[in-house]
């Protein structure tokens, strides 16, 4: 049965979104659409955090809700915590952004 705390939002996604603490080492399955998939935890995933249901190639488009939101930067196996160490978003980044592009922004 899956894990009613693993959240797929559509059946293209890619990841799923952690609804509580994942341990390392612990076996869940997700539901994407109609189907279960079971995947091992490969490190710990916290809470709100995305993990990997499918094994994932550096460049690949990381699929949430339906909707791209970045490329992995590098080869994610199933089961991996998927975060800013592994994709680059493509949403803008204000952390990245110089004064004058932040100030603009705001106005």
């Amino acid at each position: 049965m899956a894990d009613r705390y693993l959240q797929v939002v559509e059946p293209t996604d890619n990841v799923a979104t952690a609804l509580r603490e994942l341990d390392a080492g612990e076996t869940v399955t997700v539901a994407v659409g109609d189907e279960e998939r079971t995947v091992e935890v490969r490190e710990d995933v916290v809470f709100g955090h995305k993990i990997a249901i499918e094994d994932l190639s550096a460049g690949d488009t990381i699929v949430k809700y339906g909707k791209s939101i970045g490329n992995a930067t590098e080869d994610i196996p199933a089961g991996t915590w998927v975060h800013v160490q592994n994709v680059e978003s493509n949403y803008g980044r204000g952390d990245l952004a110089s004064e004058g592009q932040t100030a603009a922004a705001s106005e």
